[in-house]
């Protein structure tokens, strides 16, 4: 049983989790505060989502606290169609001068993800030439994200075709709560192709290091054209590089030198460097201090092993502990016959440890406290100690502040129920507001349809919606409400006036009327919407639930539904 005890203990020791690793956790840990969404299965829509966080992490995975700054620039641009969004393009810009690829290194959620799977044992692949040609089509990539909602305003493309990461963060998180197994009846092809690219991403990212980050993350691309700008980073002294080619034999990306645009500043090739001739630019809290090591001189025509030698280098920098120099200086040498180096005897008067009495033997607690003290006294240690710290009780306010975030108390009112009560915002031309009250429909069917602009089954089904409402000539009130946490940074109205429906229809020019819900009123949720649009509610003359659909309502469903509502 010891001996099990103690092999347990070793192989947590030998397990532990680098400084590197720590950080990841704490980023994604950070970065999805908000816990309990995971156990609700809602998204969190409060206050903070509207702010970008570094990483890639889908604003619709359950516990996400910000938003995605590659789902903000796609929104911003298919909202803006040619005009430039200013405040995404100035968070990427800020993000990028503080810390380039610093953030898929140390800060991404979805590259500690990659990483843990490439942990599977299993045959890699090396990178190779092949691989390095790969990894610009994250480029080609970026280009296509940039230039489709451009010239086809409102389309997210890489959000809505391909990232893998939204799929794995956001859908499957979803889905896989039981509070939202009605979902499944939504699903469509477009998630059977993108949970395809997902599984293909997870199977790759198996067999090759990073191979999201490697060959199609664009947020990564924008990153990557800050690495020699950004204050943090790994650096490389060309005057004190051999070329070698260790710390890019070692890399696992697909670099050409250090730091270069496809480093992602982990920092692993620092302590590999034989002549230590990477360092970090800007801050050395998260590395080890290396110690520069002499090259062995080769035999006569002989070759130096610099791979052995860089590997031995690297254990010293790890294990071997550093005297001062003082101590060392201070230090007896002891000669064969019991002398000092200068000849003077050693005391015999000074006992060794072993001979001190109990009483003498400082407590172990006190003893503790002493060496922390004194490693407190070193500069680096104690700013590495207080940043810890203060990055604990960050995490532990944020954890707190989230799980006690109260949820929007909103009743439920389901089929048979009578509906409250309530008022719209309504659009007009020049994006005016004009309220309306329920109370004003009261004595004919009213049909209430929940929708945004990024939606594609909202926007599909929209058309003949207006074709119904036509056919009944003011007999039945219609609305599209657009949702209060989606709306495009140009507003629902900007929208409406340059854009067309499927049918080249003008928005603008529906009958319907187009009104907006708002966070405080939140008629979504009080009909039992899920964060799932579109959402039909069809209420009878007296203002009674008659129909409620989740999801897509057909043509055929809605014309029944107010037939039988005015029955």
């Amino acid at each position: 049983m010891k001996n099990f005890l103690v092999k347990t203990k070793d192989w947590f020791k030998n397990h532990l989790p680098t400084k590197r690793r720590l950080i990841q956790l704490y980023a994604a840990l950070l970065t999805n505060a908000n816990i309990k969404g995971f156990a609700t299965g809602k998204i969190y829509t409060g206050s903070t989502k509207t702010a970008c966080v570094p990483g890639l992490n889908c604003y619709s995975c359950p516990g996400a606290i910000g938003a995605c700054p590659l789902g903000a620039l796609q929104d911003s641009l298919a909202a803006s169609s040619t005009r430039a969004p200013a405040y995404i393009f100035g968070i990427l810009i800020l993000f990028g001068l503080l810390l380039g690829r610093v953030i898929c290194g140390f800060l991404c959620p979805f590259g500690l993800i990659q990483e843990l799977l490439y942990k599977i044992r299993s045959p890699k692949l090396r990178k190779n030439r092949f691989t390095r040609i790969l990894s610009y089509f994250k480029y080609v990539l970026l280009g296509i994200l940039i230039a489709i909602p451009v010239i086809y305003a409102g389309i997210p493309s890489f959000c809505k075709y391909v990232c893998p990461a939204g799929t794995l963060e956001g859908a499957v998180s979803l889905l896989a709560n039981i509070e939202n197994s009605d979902f499944y009846a939504m699903l469509g092809y477009l998630f059977t192709w993108k949970f395809a690219i997902l599984v293909v991403v997870v199977v790759a990212c198996v067999f090759i290091y990073r191979a999201f980050c490697r060959f199609i993350c664009p947020l990564g691309a924008i990153y990557g054209l800050f690495c020699r700008l950004s204050l943090l980073g790994v650096k490389l002294d060309k005057n004190k590089c051999i070329d070698c080619g260790l710390c890019i034999e070692g890399c696992k990306m697909d670099i050409k030198h250090v730091g270069d645009h496809e480093c992602i500043q982990c920092g692993e090739c620092i302590p590999v460097c034989p002549v230590q001739a990477i360092t970090w630019k800007g801050s050395k809290i998260f590395v080890k201090n290396t110690l520069p090591v002499a090259q062995p001189a080769a035999a006569e025509g002989g070759k130096v092993d610099l791979l052995s030698l860089s590997k031995s280098n690297a254990a010293v920098v790890v294990t071997t502990p550093v005297k001062d120099s003082a101590e060392v200086c201070a230090a007896p040498v002891v000669g064969a016959e019991g002398a000092t180096a200068s000849g003077a005897e050693i005391s015999a008067d000074v006992p060794s440890e072993g001979t001190l009495s109990e009483a003498a033997k400082p407590s172990k607690f006190k003893a503790a406290i002493k060496a922390f003290g004194a490693k407190f006294k070193n500069r680096r240690f104690a700013l590495e100690f207080t940043a810890w710290v203060l990055a604990i009780a960050v995490l532990i306010t944020a954890l707190v502040y989230y799980a006690v975030q109260e949820t929007k108390s909103t009743m439920v009112y389901g089929v048979g129920d009578k509906a409250p009560t309530f008022t719209l915002q309504v659009y007009e031309s020049a994006g005016t507001w004009n309220e309306f009250s329920t109370i004003e429909c009261k004595g004919k069917v009213t049909v209430i349809n929940y929708w945004y602009t990024d939606c594609d089954p909202c926007k599909a089904e929209l058309p003949y919606f207006e074709s119904i409402y036509e056919e009944y000539d003011g007999a039945i009130n219609m609305f599209a409400v657009h949702s209060y946490s989606a709306v495009p940074s140009g507003g629902v109205q900007a929208w409406l006036d340059g854009n067309v429906d499927r049918n080249g229809r003008a928005w603008n020019s529906y009958e319907i009327t187009f009104a907006q819900d708002t966070e405080e009123t939140c008629t979504y949720l009080m009909f039992g919407g899920k964060y799932a649009y579109p959402m039909t509610v069809v209420l009878d003359a007296n203002g009674v639930i008659d129909f409620v659909k989740q999801g897509a309502c057909s043509e055929t469903e809605l014309r029944e539904a107010i037939v039988a509502a005015m029955n």
